[in-house]
């Protein structure tokens, strides 16, 4: 579900360009935002599938949903609508720890893109 030539370009900003009027400071502030709560919420995620606890980590998939669509990875926002549709209704779920892997090896790629992004928003400082 990652499309992996994403993962290889610069992030599309657009959605956050938009959102914040073009407002340099605060796209630094969302990303930073942002860096520091993903890996909270996602290991809240980790942690509910790992112990069956669909509800929870529905609630939690649907929690970081939304801020992927800020920085333009609407790719790996579909894959959380996976996570959180299968853990739901609880069907699928022999294939969340592969949809888990596939989002924890992401994030990793996610947070270069976003000090790449930050980096070039600050020279316009």
């Amino acid at each position: 579900m990652i499309d992996l030539e994403k993962n290889n370009s610069p992030l599309d900003l657009s959605y956050l360009r938009d959102m914040s009027g073009d407002s340099v400071e605060f796209m630094i502030e969302m990303i930073d935002m942002f860096k520091q709560q993903t890996p909270l919420y996602i290991a809240d995620l980790e942690q509910s599938v790992l112990v069956e606890d669909w509800e929870k980590a529905a609630g939690f998939a649907h929690k970081i949903k939304p801020t992927l669509s800020y920085v333009g990875r609407e790719d790996a926002r579909a894959l959380l609508q996976t996570i959180e549709n299968d853990a739901r209704e609880s069907k699928s779920l022999s294939h969340m720890p592969q949809a888990m892997k596939e989002l924890t090896d992401f994030v990793v790629i996610l947070y270069r893109q976003l000090d790449e992004a930050k980096a070039e928003l600050e020279k316009r400082l």
